[in-house]
This record gives C-alpha cells, sequence and structure tokens, in this order.
C-alpha cells in the first residue's frame, strides 16, 4: 500500500487537544451539513502548509492508517514572545472601533507588512494586542487518520 512522501498531495482527518484534553480544532464532520468540522485538510507534504510536527507526523502513513501524536512547542507554534504584546493608547485607534476582548485585528507595519493580532485587554485608555499565535507556548496533541493520497 502507498506511503506518504514528500512532495505528495494528501488529505487528513485530525481532532487536535491541548495537554488538559480541550479540543482546539477539528476537521470531523459531525452531520451532514459539515457545521461539526470542515472536512480533511488537503496540503502538500514538505511544502511547509501546516506546522512541522504534524507534516512530519503524515510522512510514512497509509491511506485509513491513524495516529496519535504529541507535538512538542518547538515543532508546533513555538514559545510565546512577550515582545509581541503590546499597550495601544485608545486614541491611536479610528474613533469608530469598539474594541473587544477576543476581537481579532489586522495591523499595518509602516512597510506595508499586514498581520493579525488579538485583542486581549480593554480599559478605557487603552487596549492590549497581541502578535503571538493563540496557541503559541502550548503543546499540541493530534488524532490523525490519512483519508487519502491525491
Amino acid at each position: 500500500m502507498a506511503q506518504a512522501k514528500q512532495g505528495d498531495r494528501v488529505k487528513v482527518d485530525y481532532t487536535g487537544k491541548l495537554d488538559d484534553g480541550s479540543v482546539f480544532d477539528s476537521s470531523i464532520c459531525e452531520d451532514d451539513d459539515c457545521s461539526g468540522g470542515h472536512g480533511p485538510l488537503e496540503f502538500t507534504v514538505g511544502e511547509g502548509e501546516v506546522i512541522p510536527g504534524f507534516e512530519a507526523a503524515i510522512v510514512g502513513m497509509s491511506p485509513g492508517e491513524t495516529k496519535t501524536i504529541h507535538i512538542p512547542v518547538d515543532e508546533a507554534y513555538g514559545e510565546r514572545i512577550e515582545e509581541m504584546v503590546a499597550e495601544v493608547p485608545r486614541g491611536d485607534l479610528p474613533p469608530e472601533m469598539n474594541p473587544e476582548v477576543g476581537q481579532q485585528l489586522e495591523v499595518t507595519q509602516a512597510d506595508g507588512q499586514v498581520f493579525q493580532v488579538m485583542v486581549t485587554e480593554v480599559t478605557d485608555e487603552t487596549i492590549t494586542i497581541d502578535a503571538n499565535h493563540p496557541l503559541a507556548g502550548q503543546a499540541l496533541n493530534f488524532d490523525l487518520k490519512l483519508v487519502e493520497i491525491l
């Protein structure tokens, strides 16, 4: 039977959990309209489209095979970087903006680069934004099933 290798386009079903067992994402469809998940993840092995530990786990798997993996922080989204957290004066925001904790915003740097941040605290004078990935600093666990090699 074929095994996934570098350069293969694959479809993978997964459920991602933190070390405490809480589910942070799943591709598994719970019903006919797939509202409980989004269907199998499709990517090319070796292209860096997914985190390194996830990609490495798929290599050598055959369609229909399942496994559970643990991905340490450095093979997932890396450590949290405190320098990526900033307090912004409310006066620097557009007057119509009403930021809320958990809201994602796009920030444009002086060089034109755009990146996502999350609002983590709101006061009358400031908002705190965090540019770390929400899963940075976390080890991740995945239940994997290689659905198909395309």
